[in-house]
């Protein structure tokens, strides 16, 4: 397959690329260093990345339940990029599976804890420092209602609640670490 990205990645093009990628993986068209090649090149931007991770991990696909050493070592090439997209995935999903269950939608709850999983799942096995210090960061913020991540969680209005399960969300993956 003859793949390009271009220099100017746009969200939608990332979106539609990644769609094509994942369909390449699932028919098994690709061999595995072309696999780490592309996502490499998405996640080197921040639109490029940004897509990679709403079509990976919200497809119906399971390659997002068990990623491969191809797709962990790619996602490592970008690790500043990566590792804050990872971090808000974390907590968009934590949050969003309560609203979605106060509004009694179950099926966009169960997708919500997918997200959720599926991110917990790189975080824990691309293993990297800066991840940790990030999630350290956000549940000190949590914590304290100060710190680097309180634009963030206010500017999408989480409650208490949400907010804690968020924390416990992190204090999971924090003991794993260590």
């Amino acid at each position: 397959m003859n793949w390009h990205i271009p220099k100017n990645l746009s969200f939608e093009n990332a979106l539609q690329l990644t769609e094509t990628l994942l369909e390449a993986m699932v028919d098994k068209q690709l061999k595995d260093y072309e696999i780490e090649e592309m996502i490499s090149t998405l996640v080197s931007s921040q639109n490029g990345a940004r897509g990679f991770f709403v079509v990976y991990l919200t497809s119906n696909l399971s390659l997002a339940d068990n990623p491969s050493h191809g797709v962990i070592n790619a996602l490592k090439t970008s690790p500043d990029i990566v590792s804050e997209l990872l971090v808000k995935n974390l907590v968009m999903s934590s949050a969003m599976a309560i609203t979605h269950r106060r509004n009694k939608d179950e099926k966009k709850a169960e997708g919500s804890d997918q997200v959720c999983q599926r991110t917990s799942n790189l975080i824990k096995q691309m293993d990297l420092e800066i991840i940790q210090q990030k999630l350290e960061a956000l549940k000190q913020t949590i914590v304290k209602n100060e710190g680097s991540y309180r634009t963030f969680l206010t500017k999408w209005g989480y409650d208490q609640e949400q907010k804690q399960r968020i924390k416990n969300n992190i204090d999971k993956l924090l003991s794993n670490q260590k």
